[in-house]
């Protein structure tokens, strides 16, 4: 019996049906088209993933399928492992064309992909594959780097249209588990909804009115979560791609409202495809430190520092409030991130290969290609970027001056007035009893003395600074990693 021809569009990261390039090629051609996304064994099983990750694309999906269903089109939802289920696609049609954006994720999504392309030659199916947000395959150094981000972002959307077509009859002999359905949705409430709907709602609404308070609250933990944009899960998992983001930018900036804000949001998109960029050349960024002389420094691994930092029980408030925070909602802002990578590396004095996962399974917006690169960056391995050893007690007074975001996710502090809501253990005996409040009981010691440990961070890293390797390996980072 012949089968029936068609392409394939394949869904990643791109889990949208604007400025689309996959959907935009599979409708100008004159034969039917299957989408589909994978969620492939090998990846969902990853330590790098959570539910919460797998929730966000699920309902991507659904509400995908919501816009395609008047067009009698469906993004066919598969579990298994790519290559078979690639192998099953083909024992069922006549693949054509295979339409997809690339990803420049880890290790395993490229093995994945190297699968996948040589079974496509063996079969000759075409796939094609199209840019993402600007990042660059296959670039040996960022010559011009920056010039061709900018033409990328200022090129023209697409604006993707839909024709109806006869409904393709497809047995998914490889559905989602409901078990895995229902557990990947148990806890959806806590986080940010996902898809296209609701990302262009966040934009809308950023744009039209939190903007303004920006620049100002950006590094407030409690603050940042209202006057921050909140598209970073949507763009992570393509709700939005960052020229949509950028062209609804450009045009809020032609009204000469909120410039600073504005340009501030501008330059995060570019340094987030930045760093991406340094992923798509180097993925070993997840694994391995990015420059080898740091191979040599060695640092004192200890179980019970990792499980206080996990569980936000270090004995500082604000870490503490921080780690609580993410793991409820999916999201901190920036400050407090870097701070959490920074006390565990420096103040712990844990390699940040310890920690990595963990993170990434707790923020909505993991994004593979900034998660590792910026945790390396925060850990000061990378040997070209400033060493920051973040203060927590500084920062909590900074940015949280009467504790309102510490109360809210440590509520063992809540009746500490605000004059020791930073430094809880410097309560005296006495005043504890007024406050009905006992350090070491209703909340923990400092596991270590920041003073001490930042002190010997400091020596530690900046000493290891003058390696012969770290310095040879700093000339090859730079000239690989950064714009020219």
């Amino acid at each position: 019996m012949r089968k029936l021809a068609i392409n394939i569009v394949w869904i990643k990261r791109d889990l949208r049906t604007l400025d689309h390039e996959s959907f935009h090629a599979a409708e100008s051609k004159n034969i039917p088209y299957l989408p589909v996304y994978i969620f492939d064994n090998d990846l969902i099983d990853y330590p790098d993933t959570s539910d919460r990750h797998l929730g966000f694309i699920y309902n991507s999906l659904i509400d995908i399928n919501k816009k395609l269903s008047s067009f009698n089109k469906e993004v066919e939802i598969l579990y298994g492992p790519s290559l078979d289920i690639f192998k099953y696609l083909i024992s069922q049609y006549k693949i054509e064309n295979i339409f997809s954006y690339q990803e420049s994720g880890i290790k395993q999504s490229w093995q994945r992909d190297i699968k996948v392309r040589s079974f496509c030659n063996e079969n000759s199916i075409n796939w094609i594959e199209f840019q993402r947000d600007g990042i660059i395959r296959g670039i040996k150094n960022r010559k011009n780097w920056n010039k061709n981000w900018h033409i990328q972002m200022h090129s023209q959307i697409i604006e993707n249209s839909f024709k109806k077509q006869k409904k393709l009859k497809f047995l998914n002999k490889f559905p989602l588990p409901k078990k895995l359905i229902n557990r990947i949705n148990s806890n959806l409430n806590s986080f940010q909804p996902a898809g296209e709907s609701m990302a262009w709602k966040y934009l809308k609404s950023f744009c039209n009115e939190r903007i303004s308070g920006y620049a100002y609250n950006i590094s407030k933990p409690e603050k940042s979560r209202v006057s921050c944009s909140r598209l970073s899960p949507y763009i992570s998992w393509g709700n939005l791609n960052i020229r949509l983001v950028y062209h609804h930018l450009i045009k809020l900036k032609k009204k000469n409202k909120n410039l600073r804000s504005i340009n501030a949001v501008i330059s995060r998109l570019h340094w987030h495809c930045h760093f991406i960029q340094k992923f798509e050349v180097d993925c070993t960024y997840e694994t391995d430190f990015i420059n080898k002389g740091f191979n040599s420094l060695k640092r004192n691994t200890n179980i019970k520092y990792i499980k206080a930092w996990e569980e936000g029980k270090t004995g500082y408030p604000l870490i503490d409030a921080s780690m609580r925070a993410v793991k409820n909602t999916g999201w901190i802002n920036f400050r407090m991130r870097a701070m959490l990578v920074s006390f565990f590396v420096h103040n712990l004095d844990q390699d940040w290969r310890d920690g990595v996962y963990f993170l990434a399974k707790q923020f909505l917006d993991y994004e593979p290609g900034i998660h590792y690169t910026q945790f390396q960056m925060q850990a000061g391995t990378t040997g070209i970027n400033t060493i920051r050893i973040y203060n927590p007690v500084k920062n909590s007074k900074d940015h949280d001056k009467d504790g309102v975001f510490i109360k809210k996710w440590v509520p063992e502090l809540k009746n500490v007035p605000d004059e020791f809501i930073h430094e809880p253990w410097k309560i005296s005996e006495m005043e504890s009893k007024f406050y009905q409040f006992k350090i070491g009981n209703d909340y923990p010691l400092p596991i270590v003395d920041i003073n001490e440990t930042s002190k010997k961070a400091k020596n530690k890293i900046w000493g290891h600074l003058k390696n012969k390797t770290v310095q040879k390996e700093k000339t090859r980072i730079l000239k690989t990693h950064v714009n020219k």
